[in-house]
């Protein structure tokens, strides 16, 4: 596979934050490989929280080129200039948000393992399509979004699609060749190092695309 056809890295932060400690870190796992965009995904509700962390790794995401979306909060987005919002409902609210944030701004949808709601979403004026988990995981119901999907979905649809949820080294060389971004979370937070299990990560993408 061409180098330009290398899916793109997805970076999500951790659930929670330290808005004055983490865009240190976060600085160091962004110069570890190629990160084509950031997502702010906290637990808290909190919007003065919520502010204080955009706030933070927005500098720091905008300093290296990197675009910063919102889990959901798409007032906030366009309240503090971030540049979208990941919907965590699927198409249910794209077509408000894209309202709400205009043409230029990223809005994305997760869907789960549904292709009908990844269609949906599309049709409804969303970005980028995200499904999983790709592995196994305790959480949701249990549902997996398979290989078949990203493979049909690759050979079907233009809109991008991202993989995310339990990927680990073997599911990111499977993925990979029907990917557009492989999104990156607790996978390398839970680290010791982020910073090199994410440059680790991208090691094993670049390899799976390679692979016939």
């Amino acid at each position: 596979m061409p180098e330009a056809e290398i899916p793109q890295l997805y970076l999500i932060t951790p659930a929670e934050i330290d808005p004055q400690g983490f865009p240190d870190l976060l600085a160091r796992v962004l110069d570890a490989a190629p990160v084509a965009c950031l997502r702010l995904a906290l637990s808290s509700r909190d919007e003065r929280t919520l502010t204080r962390c955009a706030d933070a790794l927005r500098e720091t995401a905008h300093a290296r080129d990197i675009p910063l979306v919102i889990d959901d909060h798409f007032l906030l987005a366009g309240r503090l200039g971030l540049d979208g919002v990941h919907l965590t409902d699927g198409a249910r609210r794209v077509r408000k948000a894209r309202a709400e944030l205009g043409a230029d701004a990223i809005v994305g949808a997760f869907c789960g393992a549904s292709r009908h709601e990844g269609l949906t979403a599309g049709e409804a004026g969303a970005d980028y399509i995200s499904f999983g988990p790709v592995g196994s995981s305790a959480l949701g119901d249990g549902s997996r979004a398979g290989q078949e999907l990203f493979e049909w979905w690759s050979e079907m649809i233009e809109l991008p699609v991202v993989a995310e949820g339990a990927l680990d080294e073997k599911r990111i060389r499977e993925l990979a060749p029907a990917c557009d971004f492989l999104a990156m979370g607790e996978e390398i937070w839970r680290r010791e190092d982020p910073a090199a299990a994410l440059a680790t990560l991208h090691a094993a993408l670049v390899v799976g695309s390679e692979e016939p």
